[in-house]
């Protein structure tokens, strides 16, 4: 782990999945950082045939071998709450029920193997229902995520920040408190939290002053982040502010994008930052007029299938034989182009100069002698 994170004071560790075939991942303490996502489409269909249902289960697996660790599913009515237990009796991975205003339905998630519940104490309504859903998750060995946004504060604390009392940011850190003393008061330990802003700079401000107050851990995201480009942006800033002072045990880069480009992007950060390490690195050229070999397609094709391999390599898709072989020198395998011929190097050295055709055929035999 990274010498920032052991500096950092620890918070507790809390655990998901183990129930069934589930993975046990621990979040929290020193631990590694954890990449979460979402599934960004209703699983209800499900139900109807066991097409949909493999369908998910592989596009589960690729999100995992991209180096996703846990996932999130929206539960807006009781036919996806059955539809989640199918899901998580066909996975090993941890898989979290997003549960709004109804807890009957984190209790029928709770029936199956489904390792955490995000809910918002909030406006899931009385003491009473909140206590119901903690003694199933006591009795199931589950884990809650308490999820706070700007949209979702209590109407004092939203009097106050409206009134300009206190920040949106010290908002959000109070509101999570307070959830947070409701779970202490029950007796459940078993808890994460996420206060997430659109606001890069109200993302870092909130998660620091509930760091410093609780030991908590917390999932760290920007939400509502935008598109792929300004939500990449955001989240890196928001992140490695965070992540370099101790802060984030849990993480999502939230994105008007797939699922897949979210756990590459966290990938990415967590790496930069020094929270993880290993795995396949891929470095290409931005492409010029010198272009003599098509790195965007090559890398469209590649991207995810390179980042799932099981290998601690890096990747080099040069556009031309100017910042090629020699660029590229320290890539333990690179691909670069001109007249009408793709050459495959390894550190720095061609080892093949085939015909445009064969170039992926070719490049994958030299990728399996890795």
């Amino acid at each position: 782990m990274h010498d920032i994170q052991d500096a950092a004071p620890l918070t507790k560790t809390v655990y998901i999945g183990g129930a069934g075939n589930t993975r046990r991942i621990a979040i929290g303490g020193r631990h590694p950082v954890t990449i979460q996502t979402m599934w960004k489409e209703g699983i209800a269909p499900v139900l109807a045939g066991s097409d949909a249902l493999s369908s998910i289960i592989r596009k589960i697996h690729e999100l995992q071998s991209l180096g996703c660790d846990i996932l999130r599913f929206a539960v807006p009515d009781m036919a996806s709450a059955d539809a989640l237990i199918q899901i998580a009796d066909a996975t090993d991975m941890p898989l979290v029920a997003d549960i709004h205003f109804d807890y009957r339905l984190a209790l029928r998630c709770l029936e199956g193997n489904v390792a955490k519940i995000r809910i918002n104490p909030g406006n899931i309504g009385s003491r009473e229902k909140t206590a119901a859903v903690v003694n199933r998750c006591k009795d199931k060995g589950a884990a809650i995520r308490i999820g706070v946004n700007t949209g979702s504060l209590p109407q004092d604390i939203a009097r106050r920040v409206f009134a300009g009392e206190i920040s949106r940011a010290q908002g959000l850190c109070d509101t999570a408190l307070r959830e947070a003393a409701v779970f202490d008061e029950l007796g459940f330990d078993q808890v994460v939290v996420s206060m997430k802003a659109s606001s890069v700079a109200e993302t870092i401000e909130a998660n620091t002053l509930f760091a410093s107050k609780c030991d908590i851990p917390l999932h760290i995201g920007v939400t509502e982040a935008g598109p792929l480009i300004g939500g990449v942006v955001k989240s890196t800033l928001a992140f490695s502010a965070l992540l370099s002072r101790g802060i984030g045990a849990t993480v999502r880069v939230s994105l008007s994008a797939s699922p897949e480009n979210e756990v590459i992007t966290a990938r990415e950060i967590l790496r930069e930052t020094g929270m993880r390490s290993g795995g396949v690195r891929i470095v290409s050229c931005p492409r010029c007029g010198r272009d003599g070999f098509d790195v965007h397609g090559f890398v469209n094709r590649w991207q995810n299938k390179l980042l799932s391999l099981d290998k601690d390599i890096t990747v080099a898709v040069m556009g031309c034989v100017v910042n090629g072989p020699g660029e590229g020198k320290h890539a333990d395998i690179g691909i670069t182009g001109a007249n009408g011929k793709v050459m495959i190097f390894k550190h720095g050295k061609i080892v093949r100069t085939v015909a445009q055709k064969d170039a992926d055929n070719v490049f994958e035999e030299e990728l399996s002698t890795l």
